[in-house]
């Protein structure tokens, strides 16, 4: 008797179980439908990508391989010659290594200097608010702005940098800053620090802000001092911050140009010329399009190969979720 219980309960168990049911599969209007309204969002963005990031590239590579003036038919063939002339020319190998000093400029002082300041505006102090906004502003202008108004600083006798050097017994500066080969490329980084250190300051400001404020408690009562927190809790979790940053410093110290373009032009002599000074040059002024197109296939080529070293090996981490540089995780 109870196991004919068992047996009718379990079968009226097994009924009462409802099988699912699969799910209805979509028609083909409907994949359609969800297809079309991808590529509804999709092409006109990917057009406009095409037209003015892909087609421009392939132009460049294609006039890269001809001598030609930008006006009439492109039909003397060089092959590499343009390549091969622009590294056999002392100027431009110049532009790298005066490429070279901004970065390590940007990297070892600019970017040290803006943590700084994040560090101390980080800080309970009174009219920090004023502060960022005061070193925050520069940015915001454009870089033809802050070109024009730092060669009117820099005016050789009537400038503002001149009566402060002679203020400050420095006469042999005056009249030098963008005049003398071995002072203007200095002077144009201090340029570049007052443009951009804001920027770089206020993403160390909203990396420090994004801290947990319990993790520096917890290592204050442990009797950590102030060095120490910033040095093993800080820093590390501050890390893909600064290696963003580090990233955007390189970048645009490789593709600087309208600032440089407006204070010097390149000069004197070269001594303040960079690639994409070079690139204009040639293409604008000396009606060289092939060899300027060969100059600017070169500078994709090295902002391309570091953006991939750099996200492949540096910033590797980051993207994979990562939040520091240490531990197990």
């Amino acid at each position: 008797m109870p196991s004919s219980v068992s047996t009718l309960t379990k079968e009226r168990t097994e009924e009462s179980v409802a099988t699912p049911t699969p799910p209805p599969a979509r028609s083909l209007l409907s994949r359609w439908g969800s297809w079309a309204s991808v590529a509804w969002f999709l092409v006109p963005a990917l057009v406009l990508f095409l037209v003015f990031v892909v087609a421009p590239m392939v132009v460049a590579v294609w006039t890269g391989f001809f001598k030609w003036g930008g006006i009439g038919p492109m039909d003397n063939f060089v092959g590499l010659a343009n390549y091969t002339k622009l590294f056999d020319d002392e100027v431009f190998i110049g532009d790298l290594w005066r490429g070279l000093y901004l970065i390590l400029m940007s990297v070892l002082v600019q970017l040290p200097f803006a943590l700084f300041t994040a560090v101390l505006l980080n800080q309970k102090l009174r009219g920090r608010a004023v502060y960022r906004m005061l070193f925050f502003a520069p940015y915001i202008l454009s870089e033809v702005v802050t070109a024009v108004l730092f060669t009117m600083i820099f005016l050789p006798g009537a400038g503002m940098a001149d009566h402060m050097a002679g203020f400050f017994g420095l006469e042999d500066l005056q009249g030098k800053w963008l005049a003398d080969p071995s002072t203007v490329l200095p002077t144009l980084f201090l340029v570049m620090i007052w443009k951009y250190f804001g920027f770089h300051m206020m993403l160390f400001l909203a990396g420090l802000q994004s801290i947990p404020s319990e993790i520096l408690e917890a290592a204050s009562i442990d009797g950590a001092g102030a060095w120490q927190r910033f040095r093993y809790i800080t820093l590390p979790l501050l890390g893909p911050t600064i290696r963003i940053s580090v990233f955007l410093s390189i970048i645009g110290s490789i593709q600087l140009f309208d600032l440089v373009w407006v204070m010097t032009a390149g000069g004197p002599n070269h001594s303040s010329e960079t690639m994409a000074i070079a690139m204009f040059q040639f293409g604008f002024k000396r009606y060289q399009v092939g060899y300027a197109s060969a100059i600017s296939v070169v500078l994709f080529m090295i902002s391309l190969v570091f953006s991939l070293f750099y996200q492949r090996y540096v910033l590797r981490r980051d993207l994979s979720g990562a939040v520091t540089s240490g531990g197990d995780r």
